[in-house]
């Protein structure tokens, strides 16, 4: 083939493929980030109390405020998080991204939209790597009606006086979490004191690699996006650190089911890809 037939199949290619590329990228940044997803799971285990059998919670996490998700995005994810009706929900971080530029402006909106949200036991939140660099983080989640889990626990008792324990740890990534202030309760605890199934929350979900992940029934994560770029038949493109190993919708680590969301909003580049944004719905039931 001569030289100048070659450059001619090469213009052929780039003119074939350039609209494709173009498209891809255009879907990517505007129909991609759009919309939203409820996954729905049934976690099955004989250890939750009978008192508790159905319940109901919402999972959600990765906001990442300022980027792709904003004052209309947020308030379309309250109404669908209210229309389930949950009994709690949870967040796993990262409620505003590292480039956001934060006002009192975002800060009232963030704070409307979460006391918005309700739960008829309780809502629970930890941080993400992205919100330990705001200030206004802990006064956003302390005047939303959230209690504050990060590093910390909560005991949830039903009517019947059973009782669920739930825990959440810091992002792996900001530094070494404190592993100990969840643990210590249920290692030196009187066993009848300490309640028999146990909920963890995580922010990067290779942290579960650190601790005693059999303690725990049931470990909710984010951070992953669940790859905030996917490729069928390949999977996540994309694997932030602290989500190296762990980084899909489910895995049994040991004796715990550990669910990781893709998320609502994204990070460091403005794109998804066959991967919505979501957030996940648990029901609980021991049989």
């Amino acid at each position: 083939m001569s030289t100048k037939r070659r450059l001619k199949t090469k213009y052929k290619i780039i003119i074939l493929f350039l609209p494709l590329c173009i498209f891809g990228l255009l879907w990517s940044r505007y129909i991609s980030t759009s919309g939203l997803v409820i996954k729905e799971y049934k976690v099955v285990n004989k250890k939750l109390p009978t008192s508790f059998n159905g319940l109901k919670i919402v999972h959600f996490t990765d906001t990442h405020y300022g980027r792709t998700t904003n004052n209309n995005e947020f308030k379309y994810l309250v109404s669908e998080i209210n229309e389930l009706k949950p009994d709690i929900v949870f967040f796993t971080g990262d409620l505003i991204d590292k480039d956001t530029v934060m006002n009192n402006k975002k800060k009232k909106e963030l704070i409307k939209h979460l006391n918005n949200l309700d739960a008829k036991i309780g809502k629970y939140a930890i941080s993400g790597n992205h919100d330990l660099q705001f200030d206004e983080y802990d006064e956003i989640i302390e005047k939303s009606g959230f209690l504050n889990l990060t590093n910390s626990f909560d005991i949830i008792y039903s009517k019947e006086n059973d009782s669920i324990y739930i825990a959440g740890l810091e992002s792996e990534i900001i530094g070494s979490p404190d592993i100990k202030s969840i643990m210590q309760p249920i290692e030196t605890g009187e066993k009848e004191d300490v309640p028999g199934y146990k909920i963890l929350l995580l922010h990067t979900p290779d942290t579960i690699s650190k601790i005693k992940h059999n303690t725990f029934d049931l470990t909710l994560a984010g951070h992953s996006h669940n790859g905030q770029v996917r490729i069928p038949f390949i999977g996540a493109v994309t694997k932030p650190n602290g989500a190296k190993k762990y980084y899909n919708e489910y895995y049994k680590v040991g004796k715990t089911d550990l669910y990781i969301s893709s998320g609502i909003g994204t990070s460091t580049l403005n794109f998804r890809l066959f991967n919505k944004p979501s957030f996940n719905f648990y029901r609980l039931v021991n049989k």
